[in-house]
């Protein structure tokens, strides 16, 4: 028997165990299409749905049907019918799904739920016993917060998620296109069952709070696949933690759709389809080089190659391509790893990051010996690719003879389209984008108003790139040992830089001065 409706209500069903017993059927269909009537959420408080993780469906006949993940609990079927004054019929639905309807449906939201904490009745919370603080990390109470904190960052689309100790308070941000942002913490006491919560999740030591921990938990949101990437800290105020929040099933965009231009994604889409050499995308953590490497590697792939990568960890699932992650901690690295992928007859290799000079040299001499190979270097422009390889120890002829090209990139803050409207430029804005320029500021320019959907002026980012095509000229430069100033001063006859291409996306509207001066003035001065 299922709960059927219109589309308006929904349009899904929900099974119902099978004879009463838990795990007797799969929800089919999803909470988040469906419209619950107002009469079925008054029947029960917020605060009751909130804490066993339930939700009404709908209210008809006598009869109150719920969602839930764990149907048979018989004491808290009575408890329903003495608060709601109707009998009950469970549905089965996944956790995430419930939470996540809980709180578009009563507004739960992670400051109110930590309003309605009575942390001074957390008896044990702040025990150094770990039997107490293990049992409290199973509290539902500890449950539903962490999942509500995670739930509300994939919500705000945040990529990172911090919680982290103070002596008197704890301390929980965000990080939203770029920039931590802070949200309303939990109270203090509750700080060692949410850490103890979260490795639980992620499979870690609950034992071990005085030495770093890495871990990792799977979930699904919205019907994507999320990896959480855990990471526990000491400190002197106890354990700070930080996850990110990779969601495995957003698409790709082709490498035309980056950003770069008609002309750039032309000389782009050559370079990398040359039959042998390297490939490097360089930037700072978290500028989207990977992922830039990802969409490339999608362009390429066809069913008469073998596209191998060695990744740290696996970010995105690519149809067709042998995905490989390193284990350190298991004496698996790049170096070694790069290696055996060389005895597997790949024709297109990635390799996550080079961090030292064994991989370099070996991806280079993969590049020699007819494969093309793609990574990622830590530099600040496309030009010092070139001086990093050589400060590693890596001969400059290898470097010349390799090399195809270097792709820079940044990640700025996009301007909401919803509420973009022209904006003044202050001075101290125009004089420092005029100096790291070298001309006069011209055109309009634009920001945003802040709006109920972006709630600041910016949604998302959008990349800022300089791409460098290795010429016989810098090849001959690069031969000769040259600086990075003297390739990229070579370099520029032909290049749009980062800061150029910054320019055009603000006249363009895609982003402002404020974020041209936060991302490249910076590097203007080293």
């Amino acid at each position: 028997m299922s709960i059927n409706g219109s589309e308006q209500n929904g349009n899904i069903g929900l099974s119902a165990p099978e004879g009463g017993v838990p795990g007797g059927a799969q929800a089919e269909g999803k909470l988040s299409r469906l419209v619950i009537p107002p009469e079925a959420l008054r029947a029960l408080p917020g605060e009751f749905v909130q804490r066993h993780r339930i939700i009404p469906l709908a209210a008809r006949d006598g009869t109150l049907t719920i969602a839930t993940a764990t149907p048979g609990d018989q004491r808290l079927m009575d408890d329903i019918r003495l608060l709601s004054g109707l009998e009950v019929e469970e549905r089965l639905a996944p956790a995430d799904q419930i939470v996540e309807k809980i709180s578009e449906c009563y507004q739960v939201t992670v400051e109110k739920m930590i309003e309605n904490l009575d942390s001074a009745s957390d008896a044990g919370v702040e025990s150094k016993n770990l039997h107490d603080i293990e049992v409290m990390a199973n509290e539902p109470t500890v449950v539903n917060l962490v999942n509500l904190i995670i739930a509300t960052a994939l919500r705000e689309r945040a990529s990172d998620i911090h919680l982290l100790p103070f002596e008197n308070r704890l301390q929980l941000r965000y990080r939203i296109d770029g920039l931590l942002q802070e949200n309303a913490p939990p109270p203090k006491p509750l700080h060692a069952a949410l850490v103890s919560r979260i490795k639980i999740m992620a499979d870690m030591n609950i034992a071990e709070r005085f030495m770093p921990q890495d871990g990792h938990i799977q979930i699904n949101h919205r019907g994507a696949r999320v990896d959480i990437r855990v990471g526990t800290m000491p400190n002197i105020h106890g354990e700070s933690l930080v996850m990110r929040l990779l969601v495995k099933d957003e698409k790709l965009q082709h490498p035309r759709e980056l950003g770069l231009g008609a002309e750039r994604a032309t000389t782009l889409e050559h370079l990398v389809q040359k039959p042998h050499g390297l490939f490097l995308t360089t930037g700072p953590t978290g500028s989207g080089k990977t992922t830039t490497l990802y969409s490339i590697l999608q362009g390429l792939n066809a069913p008469e190659k073998k596209v191998v990568t060695i990744e740290d960890p696996v970010e995105y699932e690519l149809a067709g391509v042998s995905q490989i992650p390193v284990r350190p901690s298991r004496g698996f690295t790049f170096a070694n790893g790069l290696r055996a992928i060389l005895r597997q007859d790949p024709d297109i290799i990635m390799v996550g990051e080079i961090r030292d000079a064994e991989t370099a040299e070996i991806a280079i001499r993969a590049a020699l010996t007819g494969h093309q190979v793609f990574s990622t270097l830590h530099t600040n422009d496309a030009p010092s690719a070139v001086t990093r390889l050589i400060d590693m120890g890596i001969e400059p002829f290898l470097i010349s003879s390799s090399l195809e090209g270097v792709l820079g990139q940044r990640l700025v803050r996009r301007i909401c389209p919803n509420c973009r409207r022209p904006a003044e430029v202050s001075p101290a804005v125009r004089n420092k984008l005029e100096t790291l320029g070298g001309k006069r500021l011209e055109g309009v320019f634009f920001e945003g108003a802040g709006c109920d959907q972006c709630r600041g002026g910016y949604r998302g980012r959008v990349g800022i790139f300089e791409l460098l095509a290795i010429t016989p000229t810098l090849r001959e430069l690069i031969l000769q040992k040259r600086s990075a100033a003297e390739l990229r001063a070579n370099a520029q006859k032909g290049m749009i830089t980062m800061q150029q291409d910054a320019m055009r996306k603000a006249t363009e509207g895609l982003t402002t001065l404020e974020e041209i001066v936060r991302v490249c003035a910076s590097d203007a001065q080293e």
